[in-house]
């Protein structure tokens, strides 16, 4: 290096130095000593790896011994530990030696590791990434876009963009709307864009995706176009609204098994679950019984079991309350069918109704999105059930006031024109003038006969108005017993009556004696001399329920009249005075027992008490 060289080379803002053939230090400039931290004086004629023996570890001996002994130029990147600075290093060779340069690049360094951060996440969001420059044509794609869209790089970059519309099979339409969204970003009117559209996946089928549009910085593209398969999030609101239309329907039925077989069905049709079965609990026998199941559930099953308390998964997901996914059923225990097909399954609860059960023949068939569904799907057939037993109950209640009003206004009807009978009979006898030596007309204990029978009609109207309520304290009782105390208080002798059995029941004493005393006389009113009555048990040896029954041989009541007596009637066809067996079917069903009417085999009328479940046979 000659002298007059030297002032331009110190003007030179890069460090700079000089070295010769023994890589002697032979010039420095200003912004070198600064790098160095060293003077001139101190290391002119010095050889640098004596002096810096630290750089030793480093790239400058393999650059610079390469750089001389190929004599050509060499240049690598290296980091200053001490100075926290990333530097450039250039050297030139020369039969004299080397010329060394060195510049800064930390910003140039630091800006390269955040674009490659940026690449990194770029490349591992699940998201497609599409850069645009100002003429819309594709700078960049990340490796997403393959999967998303089915394109690769090598088909993007550098095409314009109608080329990524075309390969995603997007309309002419939509792919105007994505031409004004990159527009608005372009020149700066919107912020940010956002489009749901469809378009083609990389198999051809019809996807929907999420197409956002962001302005960037970077010295190539101004536009950035973030692509998101969005079609199971598409296709997930769609259920939930059409799961919410369903709930119509299901609150549109007050019939639980039809409310069972449109949540069915429509578990079926929505949610691609076509093996799928919903059980409700039966009250009386305590079981799970399967009420609804699809067409494939009984193709594969030949139908659906019913569940016992404990057995199986359905049972313990009944009575734990929660909505359960089995991922894979050959790794669960407590199987009902341990060689069930199934290999998946989620058992949801409707409440205290029942369940509804859907499952797969692949493991891992469900996800969390498919118990959300069915989650809302059983609490939508759990309020329509809710809703349909309401209904029910007040149907119930309105149809028994109507009956109860109708007995009443029966009851009035009876009791006023059996009032009426008796009470004109007594006033035409004391208006009889025809009678010279005047006495009571009505003798032989008729006056008296007359108001006993009005004095007992309106003990039978107090009797049956009790109906309504519960029945007082119930004792054990014999029932040779209690028919012996009703034949006492009845128009019947004790010899008319043949006991074929002994028994116990539990029964409200004074109703029961009622019940037996009121049969009694409405056989007695039926006869026209004397009558006899046959009484014996039932449901002990045809597996009936158990019971009693009475069979008189007085007029028998026709066919076409056994249910119209056990309503108290004032019809003048089947009108006999007093409530009759219409009070003896009042009493049996406030303890809970049924009272039919029929016609014994020889003629005669039959009345059958059963339902009596403390009703036992005694042995003598």
């Amino acid at each position: 290096m000659t002298t007059r060289s030297v002032p331009i080379v110190d003007r030179v803002t890069d460090a700079f130095f000089a070295l010769d053939t023994g890589f002697r230090f032979t010039y420095l400039n200003e912004r070198a000593e600064t790098l160095l931290k060293r003077s001139r004086e101190e290391l002119i004629g010095r050889v640098m790896w004596d002096e810096f023996p630290q750089t030793v570890e480093t790239q400058f001996p393999d650059g610079f011994h390469r750089a001389m002994d190929e004599q050509v130029p060499v240049s690598f990147e290296i980091y200053h530990t001490h100075l926290e600075t990333w530097f450039e290093a250039r050297a030139y060779p020369s039969e004299t030696g080397l010329s060394v340069y060195m510049r800064d690049v930390s910003e140039r360094k630091a800006q390269e590791t955040t674009l490659a951060q940026h690449a990194a996440v770029v490349e591992a969001i699940r998201d497609a990434v599409v850069t645009l420059d100002r003429n819309r044509e594709i700078v960049t794609v990340n490796g997403a876009t393959e999967s998303i869209i089915g394109a690769d790089r090598s088909q993007l970059v550098g095409e314009h963009v109608e080329t990524l519309t075309e390969l995603a099979g997007i309309d002419d339409d939509h792919a105007v709307e994505i031409g004004r969204a990159i527009t608005d970003i372009d020149i700066g009117t919107a912020e940010r864009r956002q489009l749901e559209l469809p378009y083609s996946g990389p198999d051809g089928d019809d996807r929907m995706g999420e197409f956002r549009f962001v302005p960037i910085e970077d010295h190539a593209a101004t536009v950035a176009a973030i692509i998101r398969d969005i079609t199971d999030q598409h296709e997930y609101d769609r259920v939930v609204t059409s799961l919410h239309e369903v709930t119509r329907w299901l609150l549109a039925s007050d019939d639980p098994e039809e409310i069972c077989a449109i949540a069915v069905h429509s578990g079926s049709d929505l949610l691609d679950l076509p093996i799928s079965g919903v059980w409700l609990l039966d009250q009386e026998h305590g079981y799970l019984e399967p009420v609804a199941g699809t067409a494939g559930a009984h193709d594969e099953f030949g139908g659906l079991p019913r569940f016992n308390p404990g057995e199986g998964l359905v049972w313990d997901v009944f009575e734990g309350g929660d909505v359960e996914l089995f991922d894979d059923l050959s790794e669960t225990d407590d199987l009902y069918d341990p060689e069930t097909p199934l290999r998946s399954e989620i058992i949801a609860p409707i409440g205290t109704h029942g369940v509804l059960m859907t499952g797969s023949f692949d493991p891992h068939r469900f996800d969390e999105s498919d118990v959300d569904l069915i989650s809302t799907l059983v609490e939508n057939t759990r309020a329509a059930l809710d809703r349909a037993d309401r209904e029910r109950v007040l149907k119930d209640r309105t149809a028994e006031l109507e009956r109860q009003t109708e007995r009443l206004e029966a009851v009035a009807d009876i009791l006023s024109s059996d009032l009426q009978r008796q009470l004109e009979a007594v006033a035409d006898a004391l208006e009889d003038d025809e009678i010279d030596d005047w006495e009571f007309p009505l003798a032989e204990n008729t006056v008296e006969t007359t108001l006993d029978r009005a004095e007992c009609l309106v003990d039978d109207v107090r009797e049956f108005a009790r109906n309504a309520t519960a029945v007082g304290t119930r004792s054990r009782l014999r029932l040779e017993s209690a028919i012996a105390d009703a034949v006492s208080d009845s128009g019947i002798n004790e010899d008319a009556l043949v006991v074929d059995a002994t028994a116990t029941l539990r029964a409200d004493p004074d109703r029961f004696v009622h019940l037996l005393e009121t049969a009694f006389d409405s056989a007695a009113a039926r006869a026209d001399d004397g009558v006899t009555i046959q009484i014996g048990l039932v449901g002990f040896d045809d597996e009936g329920s158990r019971g009693f029954f009475l069979l008189d041989d007085a007029a028998e009541i026709p066919p076409n009249a056994h249910d119209r007596v056990l309503d108290p009637t004032a019809d003048d066809e089947t009108a006999i005075d007093g409530l009759g067996l219409a009070l003896v079917r009042a009493i049996a069903e406030a303890h809970g027992w049924t009272c039919t009417v029929t016609n014994g085999e020889n003629g005669g009328t039959r009345i059958e008490i059963r339902d009596i479940t403390t009703l036992e046979r005694r042995l003598e």
